[in-house]
């Protein structure tokens, strides 16, 4: 424990967005609370910047496939990672360590169980992914993202509360936007997860080439690509004549997100949560072979509520995208009810409530 007193929370995340978004949520909702927090993370995230007195690298890595060797480098990178982080927790002596998902969470949350450390799983998908379901025999809490849970064994429900998923100062203060429903103009924003996706960079530019011409001049994008398709993307939009911004990466998404009139991306957890938060309609496209099919059902959860368009990527043709567009854009009284019934499934607060479950498990 830090020697003003105050508890020491161990935060482990995968170096991705999806997991350090939230994490990061939870980490300025603990810092108001008057605890201490340290990140126990993997390389990818090493040029993020996080609110934690100390970052720690933890080897790690993903079960991906079946061949031997993968698995075995898979196994030996696990075990290093394990043995790394149970000499950390003998060092800092965490009063919690709270899990955001994916193997890279499987050291620290298996060396604390270890070392008898209360700790807390958050699942923020609609599913519960592999990872989590090896640690939730022996964590002590499960937090959901979502109200109701797939794929869960009856042993765990005691030990699960529905917090929601944690969405970053960013994304609260985007949440005060209400949604204007397009008129003369019809903002559309289409992005990929946090390293863009080939598909977006495809199949957008492709169907906006359909809309009818009065349309396409009422149009404005915002678009999120990989760096190598980016200047063929710019290219697609000048050829059309439609307004379009096009970036690898936009570090204000939130404030784009509540400026849009229309989302079109995947389902991650994240992204879900952060659609909810806001408040705005979206076509959603789940990525696909995924062996838990988790952005399957998190864009089903929002389907169901009346929120968004759930398209599975082999559906999800220029001509496709192009008939949902028209549609929705012709219809405003529509999309202004999918704002509503997406915002109706956000939880805003969920990094507060999260924070208050974590303190608590941590004082017990």
């Amino acid at each position: 424990m830090p020697a003003s007193g105050a508890p020491l929370v161990l935060l482990a995340a995968g170096g991705t967005g999806g997991h350090l978004f939230p994490a990061e949520a939870l980490a300025v909702a603990l810092g108001r609370r008057g605890a201490t927090v340290d990140l126990a993370t993997d390389h990818r995230a090493a040029h993020f910047k996080f609110p934690a007195r100390a970052v720690h690298l933890i080897p790690s890595a993903t079960i991906r496939g079946r061949n031997p060797i993968s698995l075995a480098r898979t196994a030996t990178l696990l075990t290093l990672g394990t043995v790394k982080a149970w000499t950390l927790l003998a060092r800092i002596k965490p009063n919690v360590v709270v899990g955001f998902g994916g193997y890279p969470t499987v050291p620290p949350l298996l060396a604390a169980s270890l070392h008898d450390i209360p700790t807390v799983l958050h699942e923020q998908n609609g599913v519960m992914g592999r990872a989590n379901r090896l640690l939730a025999a022996r964590v002590t809490a499960i937090a959901t993202g979502f109200p109701s849970l797939k794929s869960i064994n009856r042993h765990w429900r005691d030990k699960i509360t529905f917090t929601g998923n944690p969405v970053r100062p960013q994304v609260v203060a985007a949440a005060a936007t209400p949604y204007d429903a397009p008129d003369n103009k019809l903002r559309l924003l289409a992005f990929g997860g946090s390293q863009g996706a080939r598909v977006m960079s495809e199949i957008v530019p492709a169907a906006i080439g359909l809309l009818d011409a009065a349309l396409g001049m009422r149009l404005s994008v915002v678009q999120q690509a990989r760096a190598e398709d980016v200047e063929a993307v710019r290219a697609n939009y000048r050829r059309l004549g439609v307004a379009a911004e096009v970036a690898p990466f936009f570090d204000d998404l939130p404030t784009r997100m509540a400026a849009a009139h229309l989302v079109v991306s995947r389902s991650g957890a994240s992204t879900v949560a952060e659609l909810s938060a806001i408040g705005r309609p979206a076509v959603l496209v789940p990525l696909p072979h995924a062996l838990d099919q988790d952005q399957f059902v998190n864009a089903g959860v929002l389907e169901t509520a009346g929120g968004a368009v759930r398209i599975e990527q082999n559906d999800f043709t220029p001509e496709r995208l192009a008939k949902e567009i028209t549609a929705l854009s012709n219809d405003p009284p529509r999309l202004a009810r999918m704002a509503q019934a997406a915002k109706r499934c956000g939880t805003v607060d969920a990094a507060e409530r999260l924070a208050e479950l974590v303190l608590k498990v941590a004082r017990n």
